[in-house]
């Protein structure tokens, strides 16, 4: 039976000039697992706020939008609001209590419910989403995780038929983020729930769907099983791969490089498929490598030489927030090089973002030393050391924007530069051409998409020439395709001499791209070196790849270097 039906959607933001969808049509099933992806901007925030009636954009507006048949802009608000629940990308944007459990009895309160069934429903889901230890808790003592777990628990405490997320877990860790999407699968497979989700995080969310949207450009360019998917997006070469392919699960993309290549096929249950899972792509391997560990061969070293020379050093640091909080920073000692991508991974709230407010001189620490460029971090002289070109971009880009428009918004970065106007224009140019968003010029920055927003963030602290980059969280919202030209940036700027200190939850990027990667824990540094010594010995903070192959080829850590290696082993064996 269909829940939802979307029939020649097509909308037009007011002022511009292009559609943000353009005939859209699909329909989605009753307790149907849904996944949305697509490049940023390419219509999937506006699509999915076109499922729920007070999220329903302005502008101008052709089709129909059905819900169980009548058209959502005309059903009853209470209907919409018990029935239809929506997740954003940042929780913080969506709680509206001080205090978890009023958080979770908000919505019940305004439906009019009495408080038996209120008290009864609030503990259920306390009890579902084991929220009882922290119950009590105030919602600013929560770490990112626990505000995003508490956004889903009050929506489904209203028990919602259809439950709309898009990009919730953006601004988690790796773990908090695969514990999220766990409970969001027990909440399809036990209640029943229809699930329609927009996520870039694909490595997991394919094993869970029963059916894959691919969005192009405001259209809807495919709709099937997400094996399907897997070969429409692969194409019959690497020439014809759709920018979303380097979106697929790791396992996805060896296989349809291999399978171009030669390789056998994967046959599960009498037919070819691709296999979606780790543990589909060790079984896969088995199939034509056996159990023998193979000969890994040589593989260059990733991540070019750096000098020694140390441009900020981190010395016995410690940092807590006000008396009663604990140490934030504890003893921490932390080294970078001059010209070199350094990424620090790690959990949420054990420090990471905080070490970088340090070193730019954000907080004060009560013990211990920064030296950044050769000059001590204080107080009396943070304006020289941001002279010397030391930039940050922070978590949420728009803690950078001041301005109307996209385009000054990135001239107002050039302000104070003793350049001509004809210099900065073309300065302004080059960064809209870079960052990928010379379309949307004139638009509001904050009526861009996510990935938007941080693309222009980062053209506008490019625009000040950094000496040192302070990058805090820069993949966050980004579409895999343009990770791949933000890495190309990243290490052009390397090559040229800045130095770049990343804090990442993004482990394939790190992998890729990394010079040096460290884990945070508890305050400080507990294991650093290259993406190789660093990814091959670690068990959840390593990628995809790594985890497939690890029993022949226990250094490989990218797709890339799998597949290649994969292909060149099975043909020996062959």
């Amino acid at each position: 039976m269909a829940t939802i039906q979307v029939r020649n959607l097509s909308f037009t933001y007011p002022t511009a000039t292009v559609r943000a969808l353009e005939d859209v049509s699909f329909t989605v099933n009753q307790s149907d697992f849904v996944v949305l992806c697509g490049k940023s901007g390419c219509g999937k925030s506006t699509l999915l706020r076109h499922l729920k009636k007070n999220l329903i954009p302005y502008g101008q507006f052709e089709g129909e939008v059905l819900y169980n048949g009548q058209e959502i802009a005309d059903m009853e608000d209470r209907v919409n609001a018990a029935e239809i629940g929506f997740v954003q990308q940042n929780p913080d944007n969506q709680i509206v209590t001080d205090k978890v459990w009023h958080e979770l009895a908000f919505g019940l309160e305004s439906l009019g419910l009495d408080n038996k069934t209120i008290k009864r429903r609030v503990a259920e889901m306390a009890s579902f989403f084991d929220i009882q230890t922290w119950f009590r808790k105030s919602v600013s003592e929560l770490s990112g995780g626990q505000k995003q777990l508490l956004n889903l628990a009050s929506i489904m405490v209203m028990q919602p038929k259809v439950l709309i997320l898009d990009e919730p877990t953006s601004q988690l860790d790796p773990i908090a983020a695969s514990e999220f999407l766990k409970t969001i699968y027990r909440i399809n497979r036990d209640l029943g729930t229809t699930i329609i989700i927009s996520e870039h995080r694909l490595e997991e969310l394919f094993t869970m769907a029963d059916k894959v949207m691919v969005m192009d450009k405001g259209r809807l360019i495919a709709y099937d099983e997400p094996w399907n998917i897997g070969n429409f997006l692969a194409g019959e070469s690497a020439a014809d791969r759709h920018p979303m392919f380097y979106g697929m699960p790791a396992v996805m993309k060896i296989y349809s490089h291999c399978r171009a290549a030669g390789v056998p096929r994967y046959i599960r249950e009498g037919r070819e498929m691709s296999p979606l899972t780790i543990r589909d792509g060790r079984l896969w391997l088995e199939s034509f490598l056996g159990d023998d560990t193979g000969e890994s061969g040589c593989m260059p070293e990733h991540g070019a030489e750096q000098s020694g020379e140390e441009i900020i050093r981190i010395k016995d640091l410690w940092f807590k927030y006000n008396k009663e909080s604990g140490d934030v920073l504890r003893g921490l000692n932390l080294s970078v090089k001059k010209g070199e991508l350094f990424c620090l991974l790690g959990g949420n709230g054990v420090g990471k973002s905080t070490t970088l407010k340090a070193i730019s001189g954000a907080v004060v620490p009560q013990h211990g030393s920064i030296v950044v460029d050769g000059m001590k971090v204080k107080k009396e002289n943070f304006k020289e050391l941001f002279n010397k070109r030391l930039a940050m971009l922070p978590q949420n880009p728009q803690a950078l924007f001041t301005e109307i428009t996209v385009e000054e918004e990135l001239l107002e970065a050039l302000y104070y530069e003793k350049i001509s106007d004809e210099e900065k224009i073309d300065k302004i140019e080059k960064t809209l051409e870079m960052m990928e968003i010379t379309h949307l010029r004139k638009s509001h920055p904050y009526d861009l998409s996510g990935g938007e927003q941080q693309r222009l963030a980062l053209g506008k602290i490019l625009l000040l020439d950094p000496k040192i980059l302070l990058l805090d969280e820069p993949t966050k919202g980004l579409d895999p395709f343009f990770k791949i030209t933000l890495g190309g940036i990243l290490k052009k700027l390397t090559t040229s001499g800045v130095t770049i200190f990343m804090v990442s939850h993004d482990v394939e990027f790190c992998a890729e791209y990394g010079d040096r990667c460290a884990m945070f824990f508890d305050g400080d540094v507990v294991s650093e070196g290259t993406p190789k010594e660093f990814f091959a010995g670690n068990s959840f903070y390593t990628t995809s790849a790594n985890r497939i192959v690890r029993r022949w080829f226990p250094e490989g850590i990218t797709w890339e270097e799998v597949a290649q290696w994969t292909e060149q082993t099975a043909m020996k064996e062959g």
